[in-house]
């Protein structure tokens, strides 16, 4: 069973990649984040012809996050966190595909840091640990995939030197994903890959793409059950150097059957 996520920085706009990456790959189940896309403009029919089932929990203009299954049923269980009733972004969606429980999310970025944009992030990350807590205690296979909007260590980003004040690399957010693995999750690229660098992020600036100055942002975390069954993990970087492409590369695992 192979899953991905995927930041697609606009569903519409980049419609032509994300659909040439699912042919390409044909992964099982695919986390899509930054849809930027409301409900009713979701591409469905596209998705659909390529393929896949949908759902999906959208705004307009920003965020928005999906989950797509290839010839398989998704029994959605969630969309949206506890813990704020006032908080109308969309940023989580569960669902259970094939016996797996999945929760795609698109966590807060978090900039400028100090200021009330970080204290929304560090606030979303402290409901979303109450919830993984939960999620891990059920026993079940469990999947947390997508943009957490976190670079865990100094391995995971270019020059980190140059990203200590940044809401992605702060200690307070560092801190927080720290605290989310120590409940019992598994970082799926740093059990396969302890000490490579491997980026899921550049930058539009710079030629960050070229010079492959880039950040791991997008994460995979496993419970026991789910770890035990990891296989494998990279990351489909060719798709960011394609033409009016995402901003982020495509990451996946692959399970071995129950």
């Amino acid at each position: 069973m192979k899953i991905a996520t995927y930041n697609v920085n606009g569903v519409n706009g980049r419609l032509p990649v994300l659909l040439r990456w699912l042919e390409e790959t044909q992964p099982d189940v695919v986390c899509l984040q930054e849809l930027k896309a409301p409900e009713e403009k979701f591409p469905e029919q596209a998705i659909k012809d390529a393929g896949y089932n949908a759902i999906w929990h959208g705004q307009k203009s920003w965020n928005g996050v999906a989950i797509l299954a290839r010839n398989l049923e998704i029994k959605e269980s969630r969309r949206g966190l506890d813990g704020d009733p006032e908080d109308l972004q969309s940023r989580y969606i569960e669902a259970t595909v094939n016996g797996v429980l999945i929760g795609c999310l698109y966590l807060p970025n978090g900039n400028p840091a100090p200021g009330p944009k970080f204290d929304y992030k560090l606030q979303w990350f402290e409901r979303f640990a109450a919830h993984a807590a939960k999620l891990l205690a059920s026993g079940t296979p469990v999947i947390l995939a997508g943009d957490y909007n976190v670079i865990p260590t100094e391995l995971d980003a270019y020059k980190p030197e140059r990203w200590v004040e940044d809401a992605l690399f702060r200690p307070e957010t560092r801190e927080a994903f720290k605290n989310l693995l120590a409940q019992g999750w598994t970082d799926a690229i740093r059990k396969l890959y302890p000490d490579e660098t491997i980026y899921t992020f550049w930058d539009y600036f710079r030629n960050a793409y070229g010079r492959n100055a880039g950040l791991r942002i997008d994460h995979f975390l496993l419970s026991p059950t789910a770890s035990e069954r990891l296989i494998s993990a990279g990351v489909d970087r060719e798709v960011r150097g394609w033409e009016k492409t995402s901003d982020h590369g495509p990451v996946w695992i692959t399970l071995k059957a129950e």
